[in-house]
């Protein structure tokens, strides 16, 4: 249950994103306790800054710490390839994804290196980025990288 109510938080953090304009994806990082320790949400559209994904934003709110492999990061999206990069990078052991209905990140590098992945397929997740995309799609592809 309490991974649900962190989703919680970071589903609080891609509407904070969305109401600026951006993109509908947030992102918690937590200690073993639960206790949030960062927040962040998609900020590429808001500062021009194509690396500002949810995930990266939030780690880098962490600030500098020594206890990475102790932490949780919850996501609202399956992390995509920089971000999980990023979560590998620091060796966060466990990922908690909202959904991957809609996008499917590179969740087979975390099974590669044996981080714990629970996918909540979360409902209000999935809607508020399918309604995105269908709103947006120019600026999702742009997001993921897909050309025009």
């Amino acid at each position: 249950m309490r991974d649900r109510e962190l989703l919680r938080q970071a589903i609080a953090e891609a509407r904070q994103g969305l109401a600026q304009g951006g993109i509908p994806i947030g992102s918690v990082l937590t200690d073993a306790g639960g206790n949030i320790l960062a927040r962040g949400h998609n900020l590429r559209v808001q500062t021009g800054n194509p690396t500002a994904h949810a995930e990266v934003v939030c780690i880098r709110n962490a600030g500098r710490r020594t206890d990475w492999h102790k932490l949780t990061l919850v996501s609202t999206l399956s992390p995509c390839i920089m971000c999980t990069g990023t979560a590998l990078l620091y060796r966060i052991p466990r990922i908690v994804i909202g959904e991957n209905q809609t996008f499917v990140g590179a969740e087979d590098l975390f099974a590669a290196r044996g981080v714990e992945c629970v996918v909540l397929q979360d409902e209000q997740c999935i809607a508020l980025m399918r309604e995105f995309i269908a709103a947006r799609p120019e600026l999702w592809n742009e997001d993921i990288g897909v050309p025009k």
